[in-house]
């Protein structure tokens, strides 16, 4: 595979034709799971279930079009094929190979797919899912700073395991956080290039990540504190469970554009069964990050996802 660049995302392994910033790169594989290459994309699929402005999709195949950007074909969930505009650099393709198009690639292989920041406590997966803006990876970076390993930004991919458990694939790209949040959180000397130019958002190394599945302890959903909801964690209930997991889909369009919505309300079924949901509603301030990780801490104890022994290790300084 001599100049391909290869990564593992998602617990999968990527052979790209163009680097992939802040994806993980590894050095060998004996055979990728999905390979990205430049070439011809078609302008129509030859048979098409169902179309939207910029898209396509057939029964094992997908067309996308980022207008200005590049048109993507993708295909059974192993091959991606982009057709670039003229004069667009190869970094302002390659964030959205990493992001909306490898998400789509996710779900032709019937992965569920959070839009979800996941760190490791006591042994099991904890996801923060929100919209964008929310605060996933600045509370995945803060936890960081605290010892807990990272195990996915931004985008979660969540299969079965041997045992029926649902499981989070590790991801092993780096955190994507905005110039404000680094300041705040002091993490200069770990950031790296910007997303795109003129951009302020950068790629972060994390201090700590997991390289393998894990099994679901707990998913917060993330709520800003306004009246009239008041800083907190409160259960979500089994009816919203389904509805909460298809409302934080990466990309909730694609649950309807790919036919699995159906897949979506069986996972939350499942994972409501195995693992706790709640709502975490807190200030959006970074000087109540603090208030918003003790409280945190309590509720693991509480749920026996983690006893004080452990959250006291996790605070400990970790070795680089």
């Amino acid at each position: 595979m001599s100049g391909t660049h290869l990564y593992r995302a998602s617990g999968l392994v990527l052979a790209s034709e163009i680097a992939l910033p802040g994806l993980i790169p590894i050095e060998s594989a004996d055979e990728p799971d999905a390979r990205i290459a430049e070439g011809n994309v078609p302008s129509a699929l030859d048979a098409v279930l169902a179309t939207g402005p910029t898209w396509q999709r057939g029964a094992k195949d997908f067309l996308l079009e980022i207008p200005d950007i590049a048109r993507f074909y993708l295909s059974g969930g192993r091959t991606i094929v982009f057709e670039r505009a003229a004069g667009v650099a190869d970094r302002d393709v390659a964030i959205f190979l990493a992001g909306n198009v490898f998400g789509i690639l996710l779900h032709q292989r019937c992965n569920i797919v959070l839009h979800a920041s996941t760190i490791v406590v006591g042994g099991k997966a904890v996801l923060f899912c929100g919209a964008s803006g929310a605060g996933k990876s600045t509370l995945a970076a803060a936890l960081g700073e605290r010892g807990y390993p990272l195990l996915t930004d931004d985008q979660a991919a969540i299969r079965l395991d041997d045992a029926g458990r649902p499981t989070v694939q590790p991801d092993g790209r780096c955190l994507r956080l905005w110039e404000r949040s680094i300041d705040a959180l002091g993490l200069d000397d770990r950031r790296g290039e910007a997303m795109r130019a003129g951009l302020e958002k950068f790629f972060v190394d994390p201090l700590r990540s997991e390289a393998d599945p894990i099994q679901i302890g707990a998913i917060y959903f993330l709520m800003q504190e306004r009246p009239p909801h008041r800083a907190g964690i409160e259960p979500a209930n089994l009816v919203e469970a389904a509805q909460l997991l298809v409302a934080n889909a990466y990309r909730p369009m694609l649950i309807r554009r790919m036919g699995q919505r159906e897949a979506y309300f069986r996972m939350g079924a499942t994972i409501a069964s195995d693992a706790g949901l709640f709502f975490l509603t807190r200030p959006f301030r970074f000087d109540a990050m603090d208030e918003t990780i003790a409280g945190l801490e309590r509720h693991w104890a509480e749920i026996g996802l983690a006893d004080p022994g452990l959250i006291s290790e996790a605070r400990r300084p970790q070795p680089a």
